[in-house]
């Protein structure tokens, strides 16, 4: 290998040391504020991803987990009045997932705290965009 090889090799081992510490403090800094609206993390993940109606499947893409873990997410949240499974509009099979008006102010309250001393906060908002920006090239399909 060249000295420019090994430099690369080094470069790209610390991007993936620091995208990966990063990814911990964010899911550390979503299960402290969870814990505070009586939340996990995975629940406070699927309630911050549920933009909109949506399917399990795509809930679970969206949390980077398995549909049988989204699941059993979701009937936790449902069991608490915060979410409501409803007829798909266009697939007889499929059931789609809405926020009932206690989930969506819950969700709200949530967005709120996870803004707080987020660990990207050091960042400018233009820096957050290329970061972004950044990301969404490297994992592509990752924008929801």
């Amino acid at each position: 290998m060249t000295s420019a090889e090994d430099e690369l090799v080094i470069a790209e081992r610390q991007l993936c040391g620091l995208v990966n510490g990063l990814s911990r403090q964010i899911e550390e800094h979503v299960r402290v504020r969870a814990t505070k609206l009586d939340l996990t993390g995975p629940q406070a993940t699927a309630l911050r991803e549920l933009t909109g109606p949506m399917t399990m499947r795509e809930l679970a893409e969206r949390m980077s987990c398995e549909p049988s873990n989204a699941t059993f997410v979701i009937d936790k949240l449902e069991k608490r009045g915060l979410v409501e499974r409803r007829a798909h509009p266009s697939d007889r099979r499929a059931k789609q997932l809405v926020l009932t008006p206690e989930g969506e102010a819950l969700r709200e309250r949530l967005l709120e705290l996870l803004t707080q001393e987020s660990p990207l906060a050091g960042l400018s908002q233009e820096e957050q965009g290329t970061l972004r920006d950044l990301l969404l090239r490297a994992v592509p399909g990752g924008g929801h």
